[in-house]
């Protein structure tokens, strides 16, 4: 019988908390968003067409990132404060390649690692 492999990723626009549902300590990988809040101001005093073009297209390179990574599992529970999340799953579902990777979105508040952690944990024990 195949192992299921599941992952809980925790995110906003700007990072991303990767973490693997195993029996040992959950670590986290962290990916970061490359439009900083310091880029969009720059980009913001040149013009801001510029910089919500600049920020669509950094915000899909984000999301192809993340893409990759979680195109290896079998379940995905993504979860954190923004919209983010759905932006992804919306992004995800479009592509064939996710077709069989059973996706769930949860809202939740702000978290510490630890907290992120328990959640995962809770999370797929539970389902």
């Amino acid at each position: 019988m195949k192992t299921e492999r599941r992952i809980g990723i925790w995110l906003d626009h700007s990072t991303a908390n990767l973490m693997e549902f195993t029996r040992d300590p959950i670590e986290t990988k962290t990916i970061e968003s490359a439009f900083t809040h310091e880029e969009k101001e720059a980009s913001l005093r040149k013009s801001e067409s510029l910089m919500q073009h600049k920020e669509q297209h950094q915000e899909s390179a984000y999301y192809k990132k993340l893409g990759a990574l979680i195109r290896g599992y079998d379940e995905v529970v993504l979860f954190g404060p923004t919209e983010t999340k759905t932006e992804l799953f919306n992004t995800l579902k479009d592509d064939h390649n996710f077709a069989a990777v059973k996706i769930d979105l949860q809202q939740t508040d702000k978290l510490t690692e630890n907290q992120q952690h328990a959640f995962v944990k809770d999370y797929f024990s539970r389902h």
